[in-house]
């Protein structure tokens, strides 16, 4: 089981939903990085489920920082992020041993590890272990902003339910990110808020879920950085985006849109801006060409599926029996991953853009 990811940054994550803890350890940050707990834990915040439209399961989240860490700096070394699980029912997730749930992980985990995986609660593939990701946001985040990088993530749809996808002109851009900072729940426009959290109440009342997309900028990126082919910009952050639970899809730019038009009308022109700087006339590309940064913003969308343990009816196997079952989970789930998954999207990503631009500048640029 490989559970690292980076190239001259590096995060393993450990733990299972229902274990002791869950965590991470950060390696290869530079000494001399101001360590702010108030964010870090405002960042777990963002993570924690909201009223009536998230799971029942409760969680204070306190973290302990158990290296790497000293007198609010980074030291150079290893940090270690762990969470203590708490509220957790083990009892919940028996039968899921012998009757997997549509859509889990609960068959094929079983399969790859020879029946020794743990289930309760999804076990090392849950939502749960996003939780030190958010974590970790709250350390590189405040890093890049120092930079003049920022990373904003928004909500862009619950099911049929849609709002306005990012400003492609800079400053209303800055503003937008800038106003998402504090909101639990991720709109640019305040309206659609109650209509998305209607719809993921209304799945809730059936026993179902819904899914949705969430939508990411990050606007400061240095021009040049990324690499062609494996360790491209795209290839890194999807990478990373993929790791995340529900996450089936990104698209960068105008994404699959791209189909439907021609060259001419793809092609983002390269002009100059009132600070003589080269810029596009577009951003239909994400700020991306050849899997390198072009000074553009990046801009990129995942869609996440409809949490897969539900209290819906549904067809599935007994393996012990070799026989059809309908089965209807019983235990705690979100109706939606969505409102949740936008604080881990932005954490990440600002990881991986940490990481593409420390290979660049190398490993004491966020701390000069």
């Amino acid at each position: 089981m490989k559970n690292s990811f980076g190239n001259a940054l590096n995060i393993t994550i450990f733990g299972e939903s229902h274990g002791k803890s869950v965590g991470l350890v950060l390696d290869g940050l530079p000494a001399g990085i101001p360590i702010n707990t108030e964010y870090i834990n405002k960042c777990l915040d963002l993570r924690k489920p909201k009223k009536d439209i998230g799971t029942s399961r409760k969680e204070a989240d306190e973290l302990f920082i158990e290296s790497g860490v000293k007198n609010g700096f980074s030291t150079g070394s290893s940090i270690l992020l762990r969470i203590e699980n708490k509220d957790v029912r083990g009892s919940d997730y028996s039968q899921f041993e012998d009757i997997p749930r549509p859509g889990h992980t609960d068959y094929v985990s079983s399969v790859k590890y020879n029946g020794f995986a743990d289930l309760n609660g999804g076990g090392h593939f849950s939502g749960r272990l996003t939780a030190p990701i958010a974590a970790l946001g709250g350390i590189i985040l405040p890093a890049l902003k120092r930079k003049g990088i920022l990373i904003g993530s928004h909500i862009l749809s619950i099911k049929a339910v849609k709002e306005s996808k990012f400003s492609e002109n800079t400053n209303t851009l800055k503003e937008q990110i800038e106003n998402l900072e504090d909101k639990a729940f991720a709109v640019i426009n305040s309206s659609a808020k109650e209509k998305m959290e209607n719809e993921i109440k209304k799945a809730k009342e059936n026993g179902n879920s819904v899914g949705g997309i969430i939508e990411t900028a990050v606007l400061g990126m240095p021009r040049g950085a990324g690499e062609p082919w494996f360790d491209s910009i795209e290839s890194t952050v999807s990478h990373a985006l993929f790791s995340v639970p529900a996450v089936k899809g990104i698209q960068f730019g105008k994404g699959f849109d791209f189909a439907n038009i021609l060259g001419s009308e793809a092609n983002d022109c390269f002009t100059l801006n009132s600070q003589n700087e080269v810029v596009t006339a577009t951003n239909n590309n994400g700020g991306i060409n050849g899997g390198i940064s072009n000074g553009m913003p990046i801009v990129f969308s995942v869609v996440l599926k409809p949490t897969p343990t539900i209290s819906y009816p549904q067809k599935t196997l007994n393996l012990k029996t070799k026989k059809e079952e309908t089965l209807i989970c019983k235990g705690r789930h979100d109706p939606s991953i969505v409102p949740r998954a936008n604080i881990v999207i932005k954490s990440l990503t600002a990881f991986c853009i940490a990481d593409i631009l420390t290979l660049k500048y190398g490993t004491d640029w966020m701390a000069l």
